[in-house]
């Protein structure tokens, strides 16, 4: 999935979040790293070019891009929020070997729940774990 950074920066402007060399180099990390990561991976990946960003910026930045709907959370392992740049509805799948995480296409309002008759459904969220098609390849099974 190619997401266009210019028309998120025009969404940023839109819902009044003020546009930041440092929020715009953690929007542009998101834009153009599709391994679903960690905000520590966001940090430890811009500290180098941005060694004025902190990890707060980051969490604050995160937590604003999530609030203007330009990002997911993602949880697939109890202790670990990653975040996905792509907020179209699809499945995930990760990796228990190489840890990745890939998306994958599907339609998730296929799935019924007669149980949850009256719920308020806010999310919907499909996840797979396993070994990817390079693990197995490489006998990391």
């Amino acid at each position: 999935m190619k997401v266009n950074f210019e028309s998120l920066i025009d969404e940023l402007k839109n819902k009044k979040i003020r546009l930041s060399h440092q929020r715009l180099k953690v929007l542009e990390y998101l834009t153009t790293n599709y391994n679903h990561p960690t905000a520590d991976q966001i940090y430890n990946g811009l500290h180098d070019e941005v060694p004025t960003l902190s990890k707060t910026t980051v969490y604050n930045t995160l937590s604003s891009l999530l609030d203007a709907g330009l990002i997911r959370a993602i949880n697939i392992e109890d202790n670990e929020v990653r975040y996905d740049i792509n907020t179209h509805d699809h499945g995930h799948f990760k990796c228990e070997s190489c840890k990745n995480i890939y998306d994958f296409n599907i339609d998730i309002d296929l799935f019924e729940a007669d149980q949850l008759s009256g719920f308020e459904i806010n999310d919907k969220n499909v996840f797979f774990k396993g070994t990817c098609r390079s693990c197995i390849a490489d006998g990391k099974e």
